[in-house]
Formats: structure tokens, sequence, C-alpha cells
């Protein structure tokens, strides 16, 4: 299953994701950089520098900088990454930024209720620009 993350909120595509991959399912994410977070950019962005600033450098926790790994993440907390079932379901979840030549060809599909359009509000937040001032270069 292929899915285009554009103008989808980056919980309930996480969600939607991570129950079809412990299902069994192959799960490639094209245009990571075009999900969205929903909520007031300063918030946002002040809740990502402080999670990404917690912990020591050599210990951790990791936060990834780049879209397709940062998405990735946000999946794999829906999932019980530590145990056999759900480790073997992060496995089949790729992530990519843009589209792969691989993909150009093939029909993607969208989450419907996940899609953008769901919230009453205007505040949202794209992945990619998240990332960039997070320090990513992209």
């Amino acid at each position: 299953m292929i899915i285009d993350a554009t103008d989808l909120i980056l919980g309930r595509m996480a969600a939607f994701v991570a129950k079809k991959a412990l299902l069994g399912e192959k799960i490639d994410i094209i245009n990571c950089e075009n999900a969205v977070i929903t909520g007031s950019k300063e918030f946002i962005l002040s809740k990502y520098k402080q999670t990404r600033s917690r912990g020591v450098p050599l210990k951790g926790p990791y936060y990834p900088r780049m879209p397709d790994r940062f998405v990735r993440r946000a999946i794999r907390g829906m999932l019980e990454y530590k145990k056999p079932r759900g480790r073997k379901a992060f496995e089949r979840i790729m992530c990519y930024i843009s589209i792969p030549e691989n993909f150009k060809d093939k029909k993607a599909e969208t989450i419907e209720k996940a899609n953008i359009s769901k919230i009453p509000s205007l505040k949202y937040m794209r992945v990619g620009e998240l990332c960039k001032l997070l320090g990513a270069k992209i």
C-alpha cells in the first residue's frame, strides 16, 4: 500500500498506518514533508524544541530532524516496537521525502479520515517546515 501524506494529519495517519502494519501489510509513505501537525506554530515549535533538548547526546532520547524519519518516529509511537510483533510491523513501514523513482508510475492512496479538511481551525504546521526550523538540511 502506498500512501500520499500530503495534507494528512500526522497523528491520525500514524494510527491508521500502525494498525495496517500490525495486520501484516507493507506500507510506503510518500511526501512525508507535506504531512501536517495541528495547533499554533509557536506551540508546536516550542514542544518539539523541548523534546529535542531533553536528555543527553550520548544516551538519548534521540529525535530525528529529517521529515521522513520524523514521520517514522511518530508511527513508532503507535506500535509496541520493543516486542517482536511490533518490531516486525515497524520494519514493514517505509517513509520517503517526495516521490521516489520506483513509485512514480504507481497509484498512491490517501486517508479520508486523516485529511486536514476535517479540522475546523486553520492552525497547523507542515512537517517539512517544522523540520527546517529544528535544523534539518532539506
